[in-house]
């Protein structure tokens, strides 16, 4: 496959942007809109003029046309040929490179495989579902066996579950096919799923790149102030349940989180993922603690709490309308929720 190195690249927004993928990684480029994400990827397909180079396997390509550059690329907009069945779609570029009639059946009838859409060949787009579109148009991007797959914001399209079932599909099926994949997003857990590594880009400007866990734990100011500054607790105590759940402690905190490591060092969880109640919430008191309400700040439309448990203190971020309806003072006490989905966790490996 192919490694991409983007030195001093500026096009619109982006400025002086240097950054390097690795060959087979899948690197997500996380950022707010306007960032230049898209930008970046219309830069590495060819698809714009632009300062700088650009560099697959240490080799410049900015003098080769972007139907030269081998680039898978599924864009925001699905753009499925509406008067072109499932199996017509995924075969089009490969009728425009004039391959065989052979050659164009068995590709297709590979990929209808792979992306589990055989039974749908004879459909039109009208007739599928969102996720259903998706995997016809990924099928399409993949057809003329790509060196590099771009994929612009690919499940803005289709509902949460339908988003999460595909990522997890699409990230074992990146890893078989071995290609290298830059998937952009402006949702940071979508993001931590997906991503060998995160690139966040801001204003045009590469903020910071590294591992979910760095970028998560360690962000840079100007990356907090987009995903949020999170919530860390030291662990003191740790004792493995089951199905990759374990006991942890911090202080008079006490949680369940997902671990699959020797040990827990380090819980996370960002402050707008901690739901509050004046009164203690119903259900299992799993991940249900009760502390004081020390400082409260409100900024614009949300309101920002610190809330005090045994010695430790919590951030909490939540909507100034709900804020409002419980009628909170300092020194009350509270109820806090840390959704177990939401919790993240530095481990020491096995």
């Amino acid at each position: 496959m192919s490694s991409i190195k983007l030195k001093n690249i500026s096009k619109y927004v982006c400025k002086n942007v240097n950054l390097e993928i690795f060959d087979k990684e899948l690197l997500v480029l996380l950022g707010p809109n306007g960032a230049g994400k898209s930008t970046l990827l219309n830069i590495i397909a060819g698809l714009i003029d632009y300062r700088g180079s650009v560099f697959f396997d240490h080799k410049p390509v900015d003098q080769l046309p972007a139907n030269k550059r081998k680039i898978g690329y599924l864009f925001q907009e699905l753009n499925l040929f509406p008067h072109f069945d499932v199996t017509a779609n995924i075969a089009y570029g490969l009728r425009v490179q004039k391959q065989s009639r052979n050659e164009i059946k068995a590709r297709v009838e590979n990929l209808l495989q792979i992306m589990k859409i055989k039974h749908l060949s004879s459909y039109y787009p009208k007739q599928l579902s969102g996720g259903e579109k998706q995997r016809v148009a990924l099928a399409r991007a993949l057809a003329n066996s790509p060196r590099i797959l771009l994929l612009d914001e690919p499940m803005n399209s289709v509902d949460y579950q339908t988003s999460k079932y595909l990522r997890a599909e699409f990230k074992i099926l990146q890893k078989k096919l071995e290609i290298t994949t830059i998937y952009v997003t402006h949702n940071f857990y979508e993001a931590d799923e997906m991503a060998d590594r995160i690139a966040v880009l801001d204003k045009g400007k590469l903020e910071q790149v590294g591992s979910p866990e760095e970028i998560f734990f360690h962000p840079t100011k100007a990356v907090s102030d987009f995903i949020g500054e999170p919530n860390i607790l030291n662990c003191d105590y740790y004792h493995r349940l089951s199905f990759g759940l374990v006991e942890v402690k911090s202080g008079d905190i006490s949680l369940v989180v997902s671990s699959e490591g020797e040990k827990v060092k380090k819980v996370a969880i960002l402050p707008e993922d901690i739901y509050l109640s004046n009164t203690k919430p119903p259900g299992p008191d799993i991940n249900r603690i009760k502390g004081k309400l020390i400082e409260i700040e409100e900024k614009f439309s949300t309101v920002c709490c610190i809330v005090l448990v045994g010695e430790k203190y919590l951030r909490v971020k939540l909507p100034k309308e709900i804020f409002v309806n419980m009628n909170l003072n300092i020194n009350d006490e509270v109820w806090l929720i840390l959704n177990l989905r939401k919790l993240k966790t530095i481990e020491v490996s096995k």
